[in-house]
């Protein structure tokens, strides 16, 4: 599907607001999982079709994927740093 979405949204939610507050709160993060649309129109305080909200989901769940794997990335990149830095 390709298109744009246009959203009234509160002043300053950003799809990063979102995801910084789902990290903040495990309990918050299980139910997005679980009910994603639900969770973030009661997080931003919209109501819309799920036609309309799907692609939002999707990009909120594609940057959490996104940036969990950067955390795993880095984490690995500073074991190697140790372990190099060990055999100097």
């Amino acid at each position: 599907m390709n298109g744009i979405v246009i959203v009234d949204k509160p002043e300053g939610w950003t799809s990063n607001d979102v995801v910084s507050k789902l990290k903040e709160d495990d309990k918050l993060l299980e139910n997005f999982k679980t009910n994603p649309t639900k969770v973030l129109e009661k997080l931003v305080n919209i109501d819309l079709p799920d036609d309309t909200i799907d692609p939002i989901v999707k990009g909120i769940m594609a940057k959490l994927n996104l940036d969990d794997l950067a955390d795993k990335a880095g984490d690995i990149l500073g074991a190697l740093g140790s372990l190099f830095g060990k055999k100097n």
